[in-house]
């Protein structure tokens, strides 16, 4: 199972590139101090904007989660994950961690938008929290999961032909939380 938004953002970034590429060549055509030097360097700046703003494709199989960037490829075992938190910084980016040592860091938006993907990690996540391998990150998978399920329920809801889901409406939350566990609204453990 692939990101289905994966393609999407793909565009997206090859046409913030190409039109940065277009207006640099442009100011510069119109000043008239466009040359080989300055199209080389127009064209890496362009470049290097693609390569910071193209995503990471994130595929799912059971029990195995894959990150696919430019230059590496990064996989982890979810029914054997043994710590889940967010990462400080800019972006929110959600660190898996699993039993052999290996890492995936990703935006959590790729779960919470893919019914499919979300499925295949929540499925995972349950063996793991069955063989007792999770210690850390119950609190963010309780906030991914509150927040997976109501866009979930969001959207069926809008496919039914209920019109725009309300904003403030959540669905039941705990699908990841383990059994005994306190249900806490806080987002960061």
């Amino acid at each position: 199972m692939t990101d289905e938004g994966w393609p999407g953002k793909t565009r997206g970034a090859c046409c913030c590139s190409a039109v940065f590429l277009l207006m640099l060549l442009a100011v510069d055509g119109l000043s008239g101090d466009l040359d080989a030097a300055r199209l080389t360097v127009w064209t890496a700046l362009a470049t290097l904007l693609f390569v910071v703003l193209l995503p990471s494709r994130v595929t799912a199989g059971p029990g195995r989660l894959t990150t696919h960037g430019l230059l590496s490829r990064r996989s982890i075992r979810t029914d054997l994950l043994v710590s889940v938190h967010w990462s400080d910084g800019v972006a929110e980016r959600l660190v898996l961690r699993d039993l052999a040592g290996a890492q995936v860091v990703l935006d959590p938006r790729v779960l919470i938008d893919d019914p499919a993907l979300w499925h295949l990690f929540d499925v995972g996540v349950r063996a793991s929290l069955g063989r007792g391998t999770l210690l850390c990150g119950a609190t963010p998978l309780r906030e991914l999961s509150r927040r997976a399920e109501r866009e979930i329920s969001r959207t069926v809801f809008e496919l039914s032909g209920g019109g725009p889901a309300p904003a403030g409406g959540q669905a039941p939350g705990g699908a990841c939380i383990p059994p005994g566990s306190p249900r806490r609204r806080g987002r960061r453990s």
